[in-house]
């Protein structure tokens, strides 16, 4: 058989190509190649010579992982598409070769390929006698979809234009649950009105939350038609691009009859029609007008077109809308997908679209027993409240599921705290305030932490309007992708199992937060941000009067960033931070997730204690100068002073060399004058008397409080762990025992800092004696510190010396 050379050269250069752009982690890992294709290094105009095909593709593939080189952070690997995925990007190559044929041949070749994908696509999604229109963009099916309707009901607007539309205005219904800005789009391109777009409220009531109000869309209907208005399409669901659900096609469609509109379905349950089990609700999309799929996304086929499916008779009015056309190389869009339908095969496409629905019912039944977890789905009618209380009834009717349900590929869940589930420390007043606020700021935070510990599940968050922040799972659109498989949904239940436990006893000892920082209000003030998914925010504020706005924030700022800190320097597993990147408040301690035998009252304690500690020292070391300056001062006049009264109390003669030493050898004096200490803290001269009466009692170390009360914790006991702890939760938060010493030395410093004394020696000997004895190390460091400073008058330690000695003493 003869072999097209140009085109197998085409599917060659595309292998090469993936080769070196999808294998190419070991040239990242030269630096050779790094250097040669950097941003720097790319030369700005166009060179002369030309460059081989493999050095393009070389500079592209380290264009691409440019950024993880410059961040100095593990490359990505690009998106494993495997050969599939070689199949449906080759069918881009093909299409380009394939439209430089002539044009006959080019008809005939596009015409089989649209025919053949067409068909295999009606036959797969039971979407009999229909045709099919590919698209870059998955709207632009509806809105041609829409021109189609409108040329058809509007037998004039060919000849007339928009003027046929002041007759009667259209009106284009929508679910509450649609795509956001679907309608406006529509609008926008069809040249409408906002006012021709209706939103249909959901089931508020009975049924799914989630689904169209029936009885609602009927009423405003009529309320349209009486108006003059023309209803012209109604857009429903089947699987909302939030939680999945599927509108009530069946009733839908009759309504539609009735009314003479056209109803257009999408939604990723409609990939569910390949099954050989389909659940009614979704199998009603068959009788739909037109649905569009996206066939690229359930299967993991990249840069595939979507199809909208539709029924109509008339191909002119097709081709004005432009869901035919007639050129050629507009069919080849079907290429890509014709060449990956046939590699896949029916089974093939069959399987993918089943190991997706596998993986939801997976998780579905693991997250109905762990506690804490709510799945979201459609609520069943209310049973019979005989022989079950209200509250009961009620509370199954927030977790029930209706069976027709269970097979959608998308599952959604959350956290939801329960009032009974607050520990023995938790407290239950006040749980309900801000309760839905911080319920989903929890959630937000849970589904980031299940995203980043397992990203092969490719699990996100979505927001609904009725149930807050939800964690989405929904292979059909991921699993593909990412090569999801049953032991990624187990490590997922997993993670979550290990999560869900911090999350509750956090939210249970909130309020017992919240309380022990009211407690200590004059030092700390609690910060409300329900933004933030930990334990709380409190903020220390200065004790200072007399302090400018200014000055004060300063102030604030200064001690509160040192406090976090030291807090962070803690030997324990609590994570303080500054709060979120975007958070309003500022200057604050944010603590993270706890276990539930943390003790709230200790930790707040001890921020308290800390806060003080760092205040005292930072006003001690800002007045220093000033306080050692006026000291200094002071003990002059008291030094000056010291020696008046020595001289009126021994009088002229001793002060004589040659007589004060006979005088002194036959008739001591003994010296009234006291020695001083020097209080840096309080700025005074005080008297040494009860320094030394505190030393003389023994070498015993002053007993500092410290602000972590390791005095009352048991051996292996982490910091802020309540001691009736089980020995399991002593091991598994094991973080804190050591830091007890620390925190214990840290504490006597500062407060060592704070009040250090200065003291020298009485004149009598006994008295130098008694000191040397009792301290003599912190006499000594007294001594050294305040050897500039020292109070005590010359003569007043004089002793019983010789000549010499007492001449050079009385000189000095």
């Amino acid at each position: 058989m003869m072999v097209d050379f140009t085109l197998a050269q085409v599917g060659k250069n595309l292998s090469e190509a993936m080769r070196l752009l999808g294998d190419g982690q070991r040239e990242l890992e030269t630096g050779t190649e790094i250097r040669r294709f950097s941003r720097t290094s790319i030369p700005g105009p166009l060179q002369g010579d030309g460059q081989d095909v493999a050095t393009i593709l070389h500079l592209v593939h380290n264009l691409l992982h440019e950024e993880e080189e410059n961040e100095d952070k593990p490359c990505r690997q690009m998106q494993n598409v495997g050969e599939q995925g070689h199949i449906a990007l080759l069918g881009h190559s093909l299409a380009a070769y394939i439209s430089v044929l002539d044009r006959e041949r080019l008809r005939k070749l596009t015409t089989r390929i649209l025919s053949d994908t067409t068909l295999w696509l009606c036959r797969l999604f039971r979407y009999e006698n229909g045709s099919a229109c590919f698209h870059e963009d998955d709207r632009d099916g509806l809105v041609k979809v829409c021109r189609l309707v409108i040329n058809d009901r509007y037998e004039e607007y060919a000849s007339e234009g928009y003027a046929v539309l002041n007759s009667k205005q259209p009106v284009i219904y929508q679910s509450a649950t649609c795509r956001p800005g679907l309608g406006q789009h529509l609008c926008s391109q069809l040249g409408l009105p906002l006012s021709s777009l209706c939103t249909v409220p959901c089931n508020t009531v009975f049924g799914s939350q989630h689904q169209m109000d029936v009885a609602l869309l009927d009423k405003l209907i009529k309320e349209d038609i009486d108006a003059g208005k023309l209803p012209l399409l109604l857009i429903a669901n089947a699987g909302t691009p939030g939680a999945g659900h599927t509108d009530k096609l069946g009733r839908l469609k009759d309504l539609c009859d009735q009314y003479n509109m056209w109803l257009h379905v999408e939604g990723v349950n409609l990939a569910t029609l390949a099954l050989g089990q389909v659940t009614s609700t979704v199998m009603a999309a068959t009788r739909s007008d037109s649905m569009t799929l996206t066939p690229g996304q359930w299967l993991g086929l990249p840069a595939i077109s979507a199809i909208t499916l539709y029924r109509h008779e008339d191909p002119a009015l097709s081709l004005a809308a432009g869901l035919t056309s007639s050129q050629p190389v507009e069919k080849l869009r079907a290429l890509p997908l014709w060449l990956s339908l046939q590699y896949l095969g029916h089974n093939g496409i069959v399987q993918k679209i089943k190991h997706a629905t596998t993986l939801s019912q997976q998780l579905l039944q693991k997250l109905k027993s762990l506690a804490s977890i709510k799945t979201s789905g459609v609520v069943s009618p209310i049973p019979p409240i005989s022989g079950a209380s209200l509250r009961d009834v009620l509370g199954s009717l927030m977790i029930s599921i209706v069976e027709d349900e269970n097979n959608s590929p998308v599952v959604l869940f959350k956290f939801s705290q329960e009032m009974s589930a607050a520990s023995s420390g938790g407290s239950v007043e006040g749980y309900c305030v801000g309760e839905k606020e911080v319920l989903d700021t929890f959630n937000r935070w849970l589904g980031e932490q299940l995203a980043q510990l397992v990203p092969t599940s490719g699990v996100d968050v979505v927001e609904l309007d009725d149930e807050g922040f939800c964690i989405r799972f929904s292979p059909l659109l991921t699993a593909a992708v990412l090569g999801t498989q049953q032991e990624d949904v187990e490590e997922l239940v997993e993670k979550l199992t290990e999560l869900v436990p911090v999350m509750s006893s956090t939210m249970s000892l909130r309020q017992d937060f919240r309380e022990e920082s009211h407690r200590h209000s004059a030092s700390l003030t609690y910060v409300e941000e329900i933004s933030w998914p930990g334990l709380g925010a409190v903020r220390y504020e200065p004790q200072a009067e007399r302090m400018d706005e200014s000055r004060r924030k300063q102030e604030l700022e200064k001690i509160n960033s040192e406090l976090l800190r030291k807090l962070q320097d803690l030997d324990t597993d609590i994570i303080f931070s500054t709060g979120p990147e975007f958070g309003v408040e500022e200057d604050c301690i944010f603590v993270g997730m706890v276990t539930e035998d943390v003790d709230v009252s200790e930790l707040v304690d001890t921020i308290a204690a800390l806060g003080r500690d760092i205040e005292e020292s930072g006003r001690l070391l800002e007045n220093m100068t000033e306080v050692v300056r006026k000291g200094i001062l002071e003990a002059e006049l008291q030094l000056q002073k010291a020696n008046k009264d020595k001289l009126m109390e021994e009088g002229m003669l001793r002060q004589l060399p040659l007589v004060g030493s006979v005088l002194n050898w036959f008739s001591p004096v003994g010296s009234s004058i006291q020695g001083r200490t020097f209080n840096l803290a309080a700025g005074s001269l005080d008297s040494t008397e009860m320094t030394y009466s505190t030393m003389a009692q023994g070498d015993r170390p002053s007993q500092q409080d410290t602000p972590t009360s390791s005095s009352k914790r048991m051996p292996g006991q982490r910091l802020f762990q309540r001691s009736g702890a089980s020995s399991d939760s002593l091991s598994e938060t094991s973080s804190i025992g050591p830091s007890d010493e620390k925190a214990q030395e840290e504490s006597t410093t500062v407060s060592s800092s704070i009040h250090p004394t200065f003291s020298a020696p009485e004149p009598e000997e006994d008295s130098l004696h008694t000191a040397s004895d009792a301290s003599p190390e912190k006499v000594q460091e007294s001594c050294e510190h305040m050897h500039n400073t020292h109070v005590e008058p010359g003569e007043a330690s004089e002793e019983r010396q010789p000549d010499g000695q007492e001449e050079e003493q009385s000189s000095r």
